[in-house]
């Protein structure tokens, strides 16, 4: 299990009041203008995250406001009618319906003002009925809506019409101070309310840095909670929650608390049949994966990677122990389980899944690499399993055409699988006093800026976008062809091989070349 005391916040600062920023001051304004203009008795408050941000100094441009006696719906349509009588444009409104089979229980408004999305909701109750997970749900208090959300530190309001903070269940501030994940109600009955819960209070404690309260914990890892994550929220919303923890600042910490609540499989679920199978504790290994990759990223430099550079090498870090691992789909066909997790599991993007499959095929490559790149010696023989056959050139030409060809099929991704590589790649560490994990992250980060060095060296970095001196048409001619194919390609390679061979030749020399190796190749008809 985490060792909470490890996350500890140190004191949370937690301010008296509220800043309102000009442009919300315009919204709040409007907003009121019309529950005055028509007359509507609205309560007008806004709910959850704003006030949280808002109360720990931070900016939050995410405004869900709640109605006391009309759905959001209804109140988009009065501001519209109030934009269209004072001879402003009007805006056009979106509806979220409420999912109920998908723990989804709200319809939800959204409408533009002033250049900012508002999402609207009634304030609701709900009732459970005996044996079903599905709500009945009816307009409520702002108590009865506070003690129904997933965290006391979520449900704090702002009263617009007041301007005051509203602290419903008695301890939202007193948990923010505090630094506490703690549900309004039982936890328990929360997170079979809407499973989702325990993925949201696992992102909100890593993110903040906030311990998650015993019971919480309790209840996350009970064995109906864990079936109900899997069984009854849409694979999407779980997808999108891991999205969010892999995207943000505490992505080992969220991973973690899914191994220690024993959620790991029910997040990341397996097809029913594959191969080689997992040892016990391979979600502890992904997460030791993560761990490691995360802390040399930091070291190399988050900032020197794209947003979704860093997130697909942490998901690939992630799914390490998995590069191996296959399923057969219904036409048989061998399938990387990592495939099955994206697309299946967390309903993610089917480029996501390529890139990351990619990333494992190219990392283990590069490892075969890696010593030669820093080689301070003269190689004598160069050999790899995934391309053993080139053009004749010299040891060091050879390593720049397979250097080359890495790196073109990963493109700008190279030094993501170059980070990764640095998991699988031996490193020998001196048997010193100083030989600890902070000395083995050094060496790391040493080899894999040797090797990027090495790359810049040899002048690669781009090579994906190298154009070939000679073109198919061109290749036709001088193979005296009707047409292409199969040889076309292969001299296509070769040419390929010959520029990378020769990164300052010339058109004229790249044919002069290909010239002479095919008058000497016998003719078949």
């Amino acid at each position: 299990m985490v060792e909470q005391s490890a996350y500890l916040p140190s004191s949370v600062q937690v301010k008296d009041h509220i800043d309102i920023t000009p442009k919300e001051e315009q919204i709040f304004n409007r907003l009121l203008q019309v529950v005055e203009h028509y007359n509507l008795g609205t309560q007008l408050r806004v709910a959850g995250g704003w006030v949280r941000d808002k109360l720990l100094g931070k900016e939050c441009y995410d405004i869900d406001i709640a109605l006391d006696n009309m759905y959001g719906r209804e109140f988009c349509g009065k501001v519209n009618e109030y934009l269209s009588a004072f001879g402003e444009e009007t805006q056009g409104v979106g509806v979220i319906q409420c999912n109920p089979d998908q723990s989804k229980h709200l319809e939800t408004a959204r409408m533009r003002l002033f250049d900012v999305w508002i999402d609207f909701v009634n304030l609701r109750a709900e009732d459970y009925i005996e044996n079903s997970r599905i709500p009945t749900m009816k307009f409520g208090t702002a108590k009865q809506d506070a003690e129904r959300r997933d965290l006391t530190i979520n449900s704090l309001f702002y009263n617009i019409n007041t301007r005051s903070v509203e602290d419903l269940t008695e301890r939202g501030i007193a948990d923010l101070k505090s630094g506490k994940i703690v549900t309004p109600l039982s936890p328990k009955q929360t997170f079979l309310d809407d499973p989702l819960r325990v993925l949201r209070a696992i992102r909100f404690g890593a993110r903040f840095g906030f311990i998650l309260d015993e019971e919480l914990k309790k209840a996350a890892a009970d064995e109906d909670v864990r079936v109900a994550i899997a069984d009854k929220i849409s694979r999407e919303r779980i997808g999108q929650e891991i999205d969010l923890m892999i995207s943000g600042d505490q992505p080992v910490k969220a991973m973690t608390y899914i191994a220690d609540l024993k959620s790991f499989w029910a997040v990341f679920s397996l097809p029913s049949d594959f191969e080689p199978s997992i040892p016990d504790g391979c979600d502890r290994l992904c997460v030791a994966c993560l761990d490691s990759v995360w802390k040399l990223l930091n070291l190399i430099g988050r900032s020197s990677f794209s947003d979704d550079q860093r997130r697909l090498c942490l998901y690939a870090a992630l799914f390490l122990p998995f590069r191996e691992t296959v399923y057969r789909d219904n036409k048989a066909k061998k399938i990387p389980v990592v495939n099955y997790i994206f697309r299946n599991s967390l309903k993610l993007k089917a480029i996501d899944a390529e890139t990351v499959i990619s990333l494992h095929a190219v990392t283990k490559k590069f490892v075969t690499l890696i010593p030669l790149l820093v080689s301070k010696e003269d190689i004598q023989v160069l050999e790899v399993d995934w391309k053993r056959d080139t053009i004749e050139v010299p040891i060091a030409s050879k390593l720049r055409i397979l250097t080359g060809f890495l790196l073109r099929e990963i493109k700008e991704f190279w030094r993501v699988a170059l980070l990764l590589s640095m998991q699988l790649y031996p490193v020998d560490i001196v048997s010193t006093s100083f030989s600890n994990d902070n000395f083995e992250l050094d060496k790391r980060n040493g080899i894999f800026k040797e090797v990027e060095n090495a790359v810049r060296t040899l002048g690669l970095e781009k090579v994906w976008e190298l154009k070939p001196l000679v073109n198919g048409k061109e290749i036709i001619d001088i193979l005296e062809m009707k047409n292409g194919g199969p040889v076309v390609r292969e001299w296509q390679q070769k040419l390929l091989e010959w520029q990378l061979a020769h990164p300052s030749g010339t058109a004229k020399e790249c044919r002069d070349w290909m010239e002479q190796k095919q008058s000497k190749r016998p003719r078949t008809e």
